[in-house]
């Protein structure tokens, strides 16, 4: 690499010196950039919201006289992938994209069971208590993801435990 600098600088007859500061001035600026953006690439996987209300129109573009793909219920778990003016893509727990109007989603998070049965424990550890079953596709309120590998969960009937984290999607 410094001989093709030397070379690039002879060409352009800069001394060595200069060209050498130039470049590692460029690698520092670069590598700061990327320090700078690493906090928002990892928000961006972070982004899980829930659908606010029951018969909620998913459309296949960011607006309602576009084609309507399905319609979705209260608390579905939804990763949001891009914001456009009162419009957000989203991707469900089977990878399917869709638009939803902004208005129609909500902060409170849920998580859906993937597997067919998932155990919730009284304790984020394998050998703890079972509290209860949880068949796939149900959906649990998210309460925290605090221990690495496992999520805290509520059920709608008010049972809380931990589930393995990738025995839900959404968290």
């Amino acid at each position: 690499m410094k001989l093709l600098l030397k070379i690039m600088c002879c060409i352009r007859h800069t001394p060595y010196i200069l060209c050498s500061s130039i470049y590692t001035c460029c690698v520092n600026i670069f590598l700061v950039s990327l320090l700078c953006l690493a906090p928002a690439l990892v928000k961006a996987d972070m982004d899980f919201y829930s659908i606010a209300e029951n018969a909620t129109v998913m459309y296949d573009a960011p607006s309602v006289k576009s084609g309507k793909l399905y319609i979705a219920g209260a608390n579905l778990p939804i990763e949001a992938i891009v914001n456009v003016e009162g419009w957000v893509k989203v991707r469900d727990s089977s990878g399917s994209l869709a638009w939803v109007e902004k208005k129609a989603l909500s902060k409170q998070r849920f998580v859906i069971v993937t597997v067919p049965v998932a155990n919730i424990y009284h304790k984020a550890e394998e050998g703890a208590e079972m509290v209860y079953q949880a068949q796939e596709n149900v959906v649990l309120e998210w309460l925290d993801s605090n221990t690495p590998g496992w999520v805290r969960v509520r059920h709608q009937d008010g049972q809380t435990g931990f589930v393995r984290a990738d025995q839900v999607w959404g968290s």
